[in-house]
């Protein structure tokens, strides 16, 4: 019995100390993936417009960085919420769950577009197939019935329909969910459209195996997670492109126009019905310990959570954000806000 009370007095001794760690801040901290970033903040600007809260801080990671730096424990040193433009992956729910970060709810809020853009300065009516976007980008093509080192320099020499022009293509880095879904949903599906993948019998794992990588010889440049940077690069060469999510895209269609994928633009009704080849879902996950804890971090999911900010019209979709259906935002929304926890990965 003694040795039971004790085992009680030194559980709770580690719950008072994590519970005070915690409240050593005031304001709400939240990393993660740039796409996810502007709907973060417009959510963190109606939140303390409509509560007098101190706004939450919000960082713009990337989806990898977010997740190692929320996984790395629980307490004030550590983030509450972070947003991703990917599922958090087995290797990161691993990680979390070593460093006691073992009660996390899953959001996803909605879907977005991986977009290719350039200058509307640029005169030419862009419309490229999935096929011509792996050529251009990958760091290993066919080339004469042999798989090689991407020889190809121009737009032009993929296609001789296509303008005379440099390949030159900003987009994320390593780190990035875009890049992984930007890899998983052009890179891999364009390669499969090969004929030397289709005629050689290649399956999934040759696929991911073969055609993951990105060219390093420059015409593909890993422009950071500061989008907007990538727009001034963009501005100044009118011929170079930028990868975004839709939503960023969205935000700045006075500069930039996108590029036509398989004949079809991206926007929120071709990304919502599929026929735009490149969409993705979006998600944030909430450590649960610091529900209660962190002041007003129940009112800010909350407040994500609304109607407000998640239903078509809401102030997300003026953003970008294509929504849930109904159904599908009603269970997201009881779960979320009731903190129900993810299972294993």
């Amino acid at each position: 019995m003694k040795d039971t009370k004790k085992l009680l007095s030194v559980v709770g001794l580690g719950a008072a100390v994590t519970a005070s760690a915690v409240m050593a801040r005031d304001e709400i901290r939240i990393v993660g993936s740039s796409t996810v970033f502007p709907y973060t903040q417009a959510v963190s600007e109606q939140f303390s417009n409509s509560t007098g809260s101190p706004s939450p801080i919000v960082e713009s990671t990337g989806t990898g960085g977010g997740m190692k730096i929320f996984c790395q424990g629980i307490g004030a040193s550590y983030p509450d919420v972070t947003g991703a433009s990917r599922a958090m992956k087995a290797s990161e729910w691993e990680l979390c769950q070593e460093n006691g970060v073992t009660d996390i709810t899953e959001a996803m809020i909605g879907f977005d577009g991986l977009s290719m853009a350039l200058s509307r300065q640029n005169d030419f009516d862009w419309d490229l197939s999935l096929e011509e976007i792996y050529l251009a980008l990958a760091a290993e093509v066919p080339v004469d019935g042999e798989w090689q080192e991407n020889p190809y320099r121009t737009w032009s020499q993929i296609n001789p329909e296509l303008p005379d022009t440099e390949i030159l293509v900003y987009g994320p880095p390593p780190t990035s969910g875009t890049r992984d879904a930007f890899v998983e949903l052009a890179m891999h599906a364009g390669c499969e459209e090969l004929d030397y993948v289709q005629e050689g019998g290649f399956d999934g794992d040759w696929v991911e195996e073969n055609c993951s990588r990105m060219r390093t010889d420059g015409q593909f440049v890993e422009a950071g997670e500061n989008d907007n940077l990538i727009v001034q690069r963009l501005n100044a060469d009118p011929n170079s492109f930028g990868i975004f999510g839709y939503s960023f895209l969205f935000e700045n269609l006075d500069a930039l126009k996108p590029v036509a994928i398989n004949g079809v633009d991206p926007s929120p009704e071709t990304i919502a019905d599929k026929s735009y080849p490149v969409s993705r879902p979006l998600f944030f996950y909430v450590k649960n310990a610091h529900r209660g804890v962190i002041p007003n971090m129940q009112v800010f999911i909350e407040e994500y959570m609304s109607e407000d900010a998640l239903a078509p019209g809401g102030y997300l979709s003026e953003r970008g954000l294509v929504s849930l259906s109904d159904d599908r935002r009603a269970r997201l929304q009881d779960a979320v806000i009731n903190g129900k926890s993810m299972s294993g990965k």
